[in-house]
């Protein structure tokens, strides 16, 4: 039987390109792939969202991070004894800073008229002043100091005018912003003024190294005046030392759960025993003590 000629033409131009099959089949494909692609756009979409949000979170979490450390209330103590002529002059440079929330003084049992003066400071609604019924030294008085503060952050003053507060900002800034539990103020890094006693610099520079031998630490002044740190980093720490030894223990418990150290350079003005200095050789050979004790003991 022989095909006509309609039915040939209408069987090749079905087998030929551009036909209505290969239409379908190039439509069907590409609605295929389109859906594809629009699913792995909307898969995309997505996990960008998802990372924005994390993003986000993240941010918000930071923020409020940092609006938590900016808000770290600041205590300052100060330990006194016979600071008649500076006790008035230090709390108001103190104040006058505008860092700390509160002042926590403790006499340590003054034979001058520290006492009266202390009264009068006293009556200021964020000066605290706590007074030793007999002379127990330095490192009694800032235990004294340490069980009443109330703040976050700690900062240690001595009554004398040797320190000068307007280095309060350097000093609590690495503990605002996280970099640091721990900062000493040291008279010794570049740029520090330096104690002009000779015997002075050579006795805490050797106690300093020994320190630093025992705990790991790289201080350059290990004896400063201005320790300031977290006090939940002294949480339930015992301390033992009433008098100079409270440096040292102070330094090795502190690096023994493994806090972060850093020094700022800080201003010095040095007095002499005339003007009321207080420490002695002997306080660096009990220094010298504490340090080999709570290395090996405790």
């Amino acid at each position: 039987m022989v095909e006509s000629s309609q039915d040939t033409d209408t069987k090749v131009r079905s087998d030929l390109p551009g036909s209505s099959t290969d239409n379908q089949q190039r439509e069907a494909l590409t609605n295929e792939t389109t859906k594809r692609m629009l699913s792995t756009l909307e898969v995309a979409e997505a996990g960008l969202e998802a990372l924005e949000q994390h993003d986000e979170a993240a941010a918000r979490e930071h923020d409020a991070a940092s609006r938590r450390r900016t808000a770290l209330k600041v205590s300052v103590l100060i330990p006194v004894y016979n600071e008649e002529e500076t006790i008035r002059t230090i709390v108001d440079r103190v104040l006058a800073t505008g860092v700390a929330n509160e002042v926590v003084i403790v006499d340590d049992a003054s034979t001058d008229g520290t006492r009266d003066v202390l009264v009068e400071l006293g009556q200021r609604s964020n000066v605290q002043v706590l007074l030793h019924g007999y002379n127990k030294g330095k490192g009694a008085a800032l235990h004294t100091a340490l069980a009443h503060a109330r703040g976050d952050i700690v900062l240690i003053q001595d009554a004398d005018l040797e320190y000068d507060p307007t280095d309060y900002e350097k000093l609590i800034a690495p503990i605002r912003s996280g970099e640091a539990d721990v900062v000493y103020g040291s008279r010794f890094l570049e740029n520090a003024e330096q104690d002009p006693s000779w015997l002075h610099r050579f006795g805490n520079a050797a106690l300093t190294w020994l320190s630093n031998a025992t705990t790991g630490l790289r201080l350059t002044d290990m004896e400063t005046c201005y320790k300031v740190f977290r006090k939940a980093a002294v949480r339930n720490m015992v301390l033992r030392e009433t008098r100079f030894g409270f440096e040292p223990e102070l330094t090795a418990k502190l690096a023994r759960r493994k806090c972060r150290f850093l020094e700022v350079p800080i201003a010095y003005k040095s007095r002499g025993y005339d003007e009321g200095k207080k420490i002695h050789v002997r306080d660096g050979l009990r220094a010298i003590y504490c340090i080999l004790r709570y290395w090996l003991l405790d």
